[in-house]
């Protein structure tokens, strides 16, 4: 379940502030939601339409903001409930011409927006980049969503820590960052072989070890929140791995995204020490109700 700070947000909030949430985070689905006061995307829809309703509405926010979906691939945890969204909001879904062939999606051809590397795609006041990563997918992508100065990056399904990842993941201000799984639990679990050599190989996930690395080694002083995503159910821990962050946190909010329901959503600034302070929401607040669209 969610849950609110009872800290009241600051009576003014920047119009650059980005609200986010991750509505669901693992092998059984993903979806990731960034907005600003205005406008909002969704980053991938791997669960239900439904399910994707009802977590937005304990959260209070609303369907009427989200104004486009971005795939990164065509694995079934990304996509499962893309076409419905699509369809019932018509939703515009920025996609690769590759992934789109792979997902063989009954979607109409009208709502398809060709996605390419390194594209900028302006949504409102949020900007949406683009870039490749290395997965075991036809044309997989990392996404950065911005507004103004303030960076989010949405940065899971990853084989290995690359020179993209790393220069994006030095912009943001907050991050949904893959930390798969445990190296030992891995080895010593009841995966059959192959499956092991597909989840480490260089083209599968990230270990939390590597996850650790990237973000000890290339993390902005003003990453006000880090997001533990698409962690195994069977080789990896959450109080494990949060503790290990944990402790190399120095400011950083640590969270784990969870595999069964949704985040609270977290206020990201490119005025760090604010973001950190109201890091979760009060929907009592007026001001806060209109900025989400309560």
């Amino acid at each position: 379940m969610s849950w609110t700070s009872q800290k009241s947000p600051p009576e003014r909030m920047d119009c650059n502030d980005l609200y986010i949430t991750s509505l669901n985070s693992g092998s059984n689905g993903n979806c990731y939601y960034v907005g600003n006061s205005e406008e909002a995307v969704l980053i991938d829809a791997g669960i239900s339409c439904r399910e994707i309703e009802k977590r937005m509405l304990r959260l209070n926010l609303s369907m009427n903001k989200v104004k486009a979906l971005f795939i990164s691939h065509e694995h079934s945890d990304h996509i499962k409930g893309v076409c419905t969204l699509a369809k019932k909001y018509q939703l515009p879904v920025y996609i690769t011409s590759g992934t789109l062939r792979n997902c063989r999606f009954d979607l109409n051809p009208g709502l398809v927006r060709n996605l390419s590397s390194h594209s900028r795609t302006q949504i409102g006041r949020l900007t949406v980049t683009a870039f490749p990563k290395i997965h075991d997918a036809i044309e997989p992508h990392s996404f950065m969503v911005s507004c103004g100065d303030t960076h989010v990056g949405v940065f899971t399904d990853l084989g290995a820590v690359c020179g993209e990842l790393t220069r994006y993941f030095k912009l943001c201000q907050a991050a949904f960052l893959e930390a798969n799984y445990d190296e030992q639990m891995l080895q010593n679990g009841g995966y059959p072989y192959f499956l092991k050599q597909r989840i480490c190989g260089g083209r599968g996930h990230l270990s939390n070890r590597q996850a650790l690395e990237l973000f000890n080694t290339h993390r902005s002083p003003q990453l006000s929140h880090l997001l533990l995503s698409h962690l195994s159910k069977d080789n990896n821990d959450p109080a494990m791995v949060k503790a290990l962050f944990d402790g190399h946190a120095k400011g950083t909010e640590i969270i784990v995204a969870s595999r069964q329901e949704e985040t609270a959503v977290f206020v990201v600034s490119a005025k760090s020490p604010a973001s950190k302070e109201f890091s979760t929401l009060n929907y009592s607040n007026p001001q806060l109700q209109l900025a989400l669209g309560v």
